[in-house]
C-alpha cells in the first residue's frame, strides 16, 4: 500500500501540481503586496480613500446593513488586481515571446483550415463570381 502511494506522488502530474500551486501562492502574495503597499496608497493619495466600504450602506433594521460600498471595494481591488497581473505579467511575457520567437526566426502557425471550410469557400466564390 504504502509502495502504490509513494509511486501516485511521485508521478509527473502531482509534482507538478504541487509546485504550481506553491508558486501560484507565492505569486498571490507578490500581487497582493502591490496592490495593498502600491497601487491603493496611490489612490488614497488622489482620491482621499481607498475603501468605499462606508458609502451606500443601507440599514434594513437596527444591527442589519446591506453594504454595497465594501463589495465596491472588493470589486475595485479584483480589477486592480487582475490589471496588475495583465500589465506587469501577461503583456511582457507575451512582448518577451514574441522577440524570442524572432530572434530564432519562428513564425507562427497558421491555423489548419478544415477541407470541407475550404471547399465551401470555393464554392461561394464562385457563385459570386456567376451571380451580376
Amino acid at each position: 500500500m504504502l509502495k502504490g502511494f509513494r509511486d501516485f506522488i511521485m508521478k509527473g502530474n502531482v509534482v507538478d501540481l504541487a509546485v504550481a500551486v506553491v508558486i501560484g501562492a507565492a505569486f498571490g502574495a507578490v500581487v497582493t503586496a502591490l496592490v495593498d503597499k502600491i497601487i491603493m496608497p496611490l489612490i488614497a493619495g488622489i482620491v482621499g480613500s481607498p475603501s468605499f466600504d462606508g458609502f451606500l450602506v443601507w440599514t434594513i433594521k437596527k444591527g442589519v446593513d446591506v453594504e454595497f460600498g465594501a463589495f465596491l471595494t472588493v470589486l475595485v481591488n479584483f480589477l486592480l488586481v487582475a490589471a496588475a497581473i495583465y500589465f506587469i505579467v501577461v503583456v511582457p511575457m507575451k512582448k518577451i515571446t514574441e522577440m524570442s520567437k524572432a530572434k530564432l526566426g519562428l513564425e507562427e502557425d497558421e491555423e489548419e483550415i478544415d477541407p470541407q471550410v475550404a471547399l465551401l469557400a470555393e464554392i461561394r466564390d464562385e457563385l459570386r463570381k456567376r451571380t451580376p
